[in-house]
């Protein structure tokens, strides 16, 4: 499928808005409301810093709402206001964000639901209005929804359409993309859709497999057991790994999708030499700004001396899950929570380990002085952040 000239048509079409509906300052209130902190705004006045009796919380310099959520939200807001009475849906949630999800609820808008991992656009109707998530949608479910006659409202963040861009190019020029991510997660499924020839590799060991491969250090059989589910149909190793470039999925961990990209060069410069270099690998930094700060942010937070971290961030948020490992691996006790209400009374926090499934932890906080660290995925609210600072004073005070 030429998916540039689908996307060219699309764009076009009256039914297409990726733009909003220039109600922003009708919304504005909205938003603030739901979603903004004076507390919050305050901290980031004054060193990132709260003291209060035995308890200090240090903020990361960078967390939170990104511009990309920013915009997906606020065009939901508006495209409800543009649409009061219309059916509303949306193909997936609006971001990782349960608090934000569940505000769009109450706005009545419809979630397309999924059964055994197939989403149902069954009661979908023509003249229904759908919104695209910030990490974007299938081409196969634009087409669906444009074929049916839908309104389309586009939240996709700029920075998964630069993704969607890189992968096309390498479709052009008949190389395989290689994507760093998660091959569930709604952005891999969009970003591999407009892919040609595509091989999805979670992390550096899965990457190394497939380096192995291309230098012939690998079975063939074992190999395609591996990534059966994670490549395009009709891959073939021996002959779709000869020529490739690598994109990613933007909440990954920066750090390993640049290793995964030197190590793939390294790995066709060992084959093919220095001169042929250019035929078969491509590169372009397709790793999300705000993804970077957020990273470079938690970095820079735990070489402080901290007591513990506290990571606030739906639970299938990718960039959040990161945010956690990077805590996980300089040894610091770290608590993944989604809502204030993990932290309740008595000391107590329900939380999910790196890896793990929820557990409940009690005592929660240490007795005497305590520093904590907190930091919050790009699809989490300062009004959560501020809950869940208010409820470590609380504990901190009985």
């Amino acid at each position: 499928m030429d998916t540039r000239a689908f996307k060219r048509s699309l764009h076009h079409s009256e039914r297409y808005n990726r733009r909003g509906f220039g109600l922003g300052d009708e919304v504005a209130g909205n938003l603030e409301q739901a979603y903004q902190s004076d507390l919050i705004a305050k901290l980031r006045e004054t060193g990132h810093t709260l003291q209060r009796g035995r308890l200090t919380v240090r903020l990361a310099e960078a967390f939170g709402f990104c511009w990309g959520v920013e915009r997906a939200v606020a065009m939901a807001y508006e495209t409800r206001r543009h649409f009061p009475t219309e059916r509303l849906w949306i193909t997936n949630e609006i971001i990782h964000n349960p608090s934000v999800n569940d505000h769009l609820r109450q706005m009545d808008v419809k979630f397309i639901q999924v059964d055994q991992g197939v989403k149902d656009f069954s009661e979908v109707a023509g003249g229904d209005v759908v919104i695209l998530p910030a990490f974007g949608a299938t081409v196969q479910e634009m087409q669906l929804l444009n074929e049916r006659g839908c309104h389309i409202v586009d939240t996709t963040c700029p920075w998964v359409s630069k993704v969607w861009n890189t992968v096309e190019k390498h479709k052009k020029h008949s190389f395989t993309s290689i994507i760093h991510g998660k091959v569930k997660h709604e952005e891999t499924l969009a970003t591999s859709s407009f892919a040609g020839t595509y091989l999805v590799v979670l992390d550096l060991a899965e990457a190394q497999l497939v380096c192995d491969y291309i230098l012939g250090n690998g079975d063939r059989t074992a190999f395609m057991a591996r990534f059966a589910k994670a490549c395009s149909p009709g891959f073939d190793p021996d002959r779709d790994l000869l020529r490739l470039g690598v994109a990613n999925q933007t909440t990954m961990l920066k750090s390993e999708t640049e290793e995964i990209g030197r190590m793939f060069e390294r790995t066709l410069l060992q084959r093919f030499g220095p001169i042929e270099l250019n035929e078969h690998f491509l590169a372009f930094n397709t790793i999300c700004d705000a993804t970077q700060e957020r990273q470079d942010a938690i970095f820079t937070l735990v070489d402080e001396p901290l007591d513990l971290m506290v990571v606030i961030g739906g639970y299938n948020s990718s960039n959040t899950t990161h945010l956690q490992e990077i805590a996980v691996s300089r040894g610091i006790r770290s608590f993944h929570i989604d809502t204030p209400e993990r932290i309740g009374p008595g000391n107590r926090i329900d939380h999910m380990p790196l890896g793990g499934a929820l557990e409940l932890e009690e005592p929660f906080l240490p007795e005497g002085p305590i520093r904590v660290g907190i930091t919050s995925g790009a699809s989490t609210p300062d009004r959560v952040v501020e809950d869940v600072i208010k409820r470590l004073i609380d504990l901190c005070q009985t």
